[in-house]
């Protein structure tokens, strides 16, 4: 593989801060950057040297993204298949349709994970109401999720038992969907893993990751985790990169049960939320790593040079008026992240923030309090 040297444009399928922040590790090495967005003012449009304004199944965009590139990556896995076709006929995508072929559907990726030997909990198909109806007869407390789109806790629902059944199937549109057992979990977890096209291979620290809502609250790394833990995630993250000759980078979020069996549960490949204080704790951001392996560069050290968290910001926050961000930057080893975003609104995104400390749980008692400071931690607010 010849390396597509920094000079030369990458362009990304997807411009929200996933590609802002791709965008702006691409430009401080040398890159140009184009995006494909349907918003032609999408987050990464202020950091980008093209905005190409059309949805995501659009393939004559997507070719004409491409032409214009010489290495094409994603920041959403929700890329129509005629799209990544289209784009890989004028430029390498990577990762490639493969890859997103297994990924964009739960179910599929389900199968997959479990024929290739990779561990994942207990689940059935639920295409029908009275499949769902079995499932929850069978595991109890049961998760149905949407086998396609969804993401931050979207497109999902908890079941308690058959009488919750008619109420769940109605709620998501009778949508083809995989039932999940509810796990007895002691931890969440994720590993992040790069691999160049030439075969090189490198895994960052596992993120201790907790959610609120079922979306992503605040993240740590490192995770605090056993030794034996550390070393099966990064032996799983390692073992699907390669089952999937990966080109890119593949997060895989992971259930830690309180028998000590570590699960799989979903995979992303791309940037993700839990990895954003790789800017603080590593040499190599996600963001820069994954700009180096899509161009078949070296990969960058991964390790953890200090512990750090971060903690993300919503658009509740924004609903009362400009959060008073001074309040939050003044307690030490704080950082502010965010992300361009035009129209703020309940449960989106809009930015995040960061802290380095002495440990782990320095760090994230640091990122905690200035959330608290500015009304986002709302649990250490008196």
């Amino acid at each position: 593989m010849s390396i597509i040297a920094p000079g030369s444009t990458i362009g990304i399928l997807g411009g929200g801060q996933l590609g802002r922040m791709t965008a702006m590790a691409a430009r401080s090495m040398g890159y140009g950057v184009h995006v494909l967005d349907p918003d032609a003012q999408c987050a990464a449009s202020a950091v980008a040297d093209r905005v190409v304004a059309a949805k995501f199944d659009d393939a004559d965009a997507a070719a004409d993204l491409a032409r214009h590139c010489d290495v094409v990556t994603l920041e959403i896995e929700q890329i129509g298949t005629s799209a990544l076709e289209a784009a890989a006929r004028h430029a390498p995508v990577r990762p490639g349709a493969s890859v997103l072929g297994v990924v964009q559907d739960r179910e599929r990726q389900k199968v997959w994970l479990a024929t290739n030997g990779f561990p994942i909990g207990d689940y059935r198909h639920a295409t029908t109401r009275d499949e769902l109806r079995a499932a929850v007869e069978t595991f109890g407390s049961t998760f149905m999720k949407a086998c396609h789109g969804g993401y931050d806790g979207r497109s999902q629902v908890k079941l308690s038992s058959a009488a919750d059944v008619d109420a769940a199937w109605e709620s998501m549109g009778g949508r083809h969907s995989v039932a999940e057992r509810a796990l007895d979990l002691e931890a969440e977890l994720s590993i992040m893993v790069a691999r160049r096209p030439s075969g090189d291979v490198c895994v960052f620290p596992p993120a201790l990751n907790h959610h609120e809502r079922q979306i992503l609250a605040w993240s740590v790394i490192p995770a605090g985790l056993p030794k034996r833990v550390v070393r099966q995630a990064d032996e799983i993250g390692r073992g699907i990169a390669e089952a999937f000759a990966l080109e890119g980078i593949l997060a895989v979020e992971m259930f830690l049960l309180r028998d000590g069996t570590l699960l799989v549960n979903e995979l992303a490949p791309r940037p993700h939320n839990s990895f954003h204080e790789t800017e603080v704790v590593c040499a190599t951001s996600q963001f820069e790593q994954l700009v180096r392996a899509v161009c078949d560069l070296p990969l960058g050290d991964a390790r953890a040079l200090r512990p750090g968290a971060i903690y993300n910001l919503f658009g509740d926050l924004w609903l009362a008026g400009t959060p008073h961000f001074e309040l939050a930057l003044a307690h030490r080893g704080v950082r502010l992240h965010l992300y361009g975003k035009r129209g703020a609104r309940a449960g989106r995104k809009m930015g995040h923030l960061s802290a380095t400390g002495e440990s782990s749980e320095d760090a994230l008692q640091r990122v905690r309090a200035a959330a608290a400071a500015i009304g986002a931690d709302r649990s250490l607010v008196s």
